[in-house]
């Protein structure tokens, strides 16, 4: 049974004459008489009593004719609510961010967002393991450190995040335009915990130099770091992208010479999954946020 086959039916029902019905579908009409007679011996009973010139629809026939319209009406549907896709009406975004600034970055950008697309459902899930979320399909698209090794995932960098002593604007090192590794020892520190990607790249560099940092307080908490660095507790090694968002006025940035405090930041995506709208236009609110905080390319 096809399509094809359902709008001749249909149109033979609408005009109960298979002429007519023929120069409507813009058929001959051996060729839709054809397809009708398919359809019947398919189906193992007539759709239509043919009496001299009349066609009538029969039992059989008004069985098909009603789940005709459920069907088509049913296509309709699907094709209106993928167009809504394709225009962002309706849909669903499932994206995976690292914890920290990079969850903070994409956060800020929901309430814009969802003023532009209030019936799309959006769904930020923050993790370490956002690369493996990908590849189990548990979401579109995830912010983190690139480039990923794996060949099923395409990673496209945005930016490239430098990290930076962020101290108190009375510390005593709040003046000097960079510190040394050597200069981060003896420091009252507060970071984010070891398993968060940031800390682990802090410690990895600071390993290489027989530099182990002991931090005075440990916390997730962005805004809590913030408030004890104002507060002249202890620094900090943050991140531009967490800087640029919180932008404090009572805390200077200090570049760490002698070492790589870098890393890039882009977005990954399974190499198989079809991106649609709603993904590709969350994607260029993202790059416009992170032209607007400055970050650099």
């Amino acid at each position: 049974m096809e399509i094809r086959q359902l709008e001749y039916f249909m149109e033979v029902c609408h005009e109960l004459h298979f002429t007519r019905a023929s120069e409507k579908l813009g058929v001959t009409q051996p060729t839709l008489s054809h397809q009708i007679k398919a359809l019947e011996d398919e189906l193992g009973l007539p759709l239509f009593d043919r009496i001299g010139k009349k066609t009538a629809i029969t039992e059989a026939g008004f069985i098909l004719l009603k789940h005709c319209h459920t069907v088509f009406h049913s296509l309709e549907s699907a094709l209106e609510e993928i167009q809504e896709l394709q225009e962002i009406k309706r849909g669903r975004l499932s994206m995976g961010v690292l914890p920290g600034e990079l969850n903070s970055l994409v956060c800020r950008l929901l309430p814009d967002f969802h003023d532009a697309y209030s019936e799309v459902q959006v769904r930020i899930i923050t993790a370490d393991n956002v690369a493996e979320r990908l590849l189990h399909n548990e979401i579109d698209l995830a912010l983190t450190i690139t480039p990923v090794h794996d060949e099923r995932i395409v990673s496209q960098p945005l930016y490239n995040d430098k990290l930076y002593l962020a101290v108190n604007a009375g510390h005593p090192l709040a003046e000097r335009p960079e510190v040394s590794l050597e200069d981060l020892k003896n420091l009252s520190l507060v970071l984010f915990p070891e398993n968060y990607q940031c800390r682990q790249q802090i410690d990895a560099i600071c390993s290489l130099r027989n530099i182990h940092l002991r931090p005075t307080i440990e916390t997730d908490s962005i805004e809590s770091i913030i408030n004890l660095i104002e507060a002249g507790v202890g620094g900090s090694i943050l991140s531009e992208t967490l800087i640029k968002q919180w932008n404090r006025p009572g805390i200077r940035t200090l570049s760490i010479e002698e070492a790589p405090f870098s890393r890039q930041v882009g977005l990954i995506y399974h190499k198989e999954k079809y991106r649609g709208q709603t993904v590709l236009k969350f994607t260029e609110l993202l790059q416009e946020q992170i032209s607007q905080l400055g970050l650099s390319n």
